[in-house]
């Protein structure tokens, strides 16, 4: 109830606006909604970026009943985050809490704008687990994971410890099925320890800088589909920057990367890993396959920025 009570004022709703095309050519207008965090008392809030990514309008509505039409100030698509800023002030920021210290099994407390009409939801659950390695938008993020209830339109709000806390941003749900049985209860959040560095960057910045790419989106390939289509192990190109220095060097959707500097690669994680480490302006090697050839290119990392 206190943890509720403290951050209720800080929680957002959100809601975008996005012109679309039609396939006849006509325009229409979509809507979506989501949640967001106030971070400073002159109206900086966190959100995701999937939330607001190609709106064209954005609105911001407050715990007292208040709407602000919102600037972006930047985003950041690697991470999911996105900071906008509201014409207001004497606003109450949360109080951001150390997600490495969270223990599975913690108690946590979500609250956001569930299905875009009830704002202000508060839900419990734990955290489930740390460090959860999941793809998002062809992004390699790591997660908290929690079964605190986290539907359509929670996403941008926080995800609280029993100190009233922010230790995450609650991000995307899984629901599917296994052997014929519905899957609930399996959520995720971005940790602090991401969220606030990219926040600050991104006031500051109005975009990360300094973060090397390759220009391509990959995804592993299956053994057993490896094996079938006799092909090496390795990370499947899915697509290329057009800007990118990889597409100048003529890799294409379709190639096989079996490995980085001579590192083997066959997880999205085992390219991030080794990214990681490098910097804008570095040349990698990549040993690629194609068409029954293996051959090496050597790539220049750029800015992710000015990529994507």
């Amino acid at each position: 109830e206190q943890v509720a009570a403290l951050n209720q004022p800080s929680v957002v709703e959100i809601k975008t606006e996005k012109v679309t095309n039609s396939s006849f050519l006509q325009q229409y207008v979509q809507t979506g909604a989501g949640s967001g965090v106030i971070i400073s008392e002159d109206g900086y809030l966190i959100t995701n970026n999937h939330v607001i990514n190609g709106a064209s309008t954005i609105q911001v509505r407050t715990s007292d009943g208040t709407t602000y039409d919102a600037v972006l100030v930047g985003t950041d698509s690697k991470t999911d985050v996105a900071v906008l800023k509201i014409n207001a002030s004497g606003l109450r920021p949360v109080t951001f809490g150390d997600s490495d210290n969270l223990n599975v099994g913690e108690t946590a407390v979500a609250i956001g704008n569930p299905l875009g009409e009830l704002g202000g939801t508060v839900t419990n659950g734990i955290i489930s687990a740390k460090d959860r390695s999941i793809t998002l938008d062809n992004q390699q993020m790591t997660l908290l994971q929690t079964n605190a209830a986290i539907n359509p339109g929670n996403s941008g709000g926080p995800l609280l410890n029993m100190q009233g806390q922010v230790v995450g941003m609650t991000s995307m749900k899984l629901v599917s099925s296994y052997a014929g049985s519905s899957i609930e209860g399996i959520g995720f959040a971005i940790p602090t320890g991401t969220i606030k560095e990219i926040a600050d960057e991104l006031i500051e910045n109005g975009r990360v800088l300094g973060r090397p790419a390759l220009g391509i989106t990959v995804g592993a390939i299956p053994s057993d589909a490896a094996q079938y289509f006799e092909i090496p192990n390795g990370l499947y190109v899915k697509s290329v920057g057009q800007v990118s220095d990889a597409a100048a060097k003529g890799i294409r959707t379709g190639d096989v990367i079996t490995s980085v500097n001579g590192t083997e690669v066959l997880t999205t994680s085992d390219l991030s890993a080794l990214l990681d480490n490098m910097s804008v302006g570095d040349i990698v090697t990549l040993t690629v396959y194609r068409s029954g050839s293996t051959f090496d290119v050597d790539i220049t990392l750029q800015e992710f920025s000015d990529i994507y």
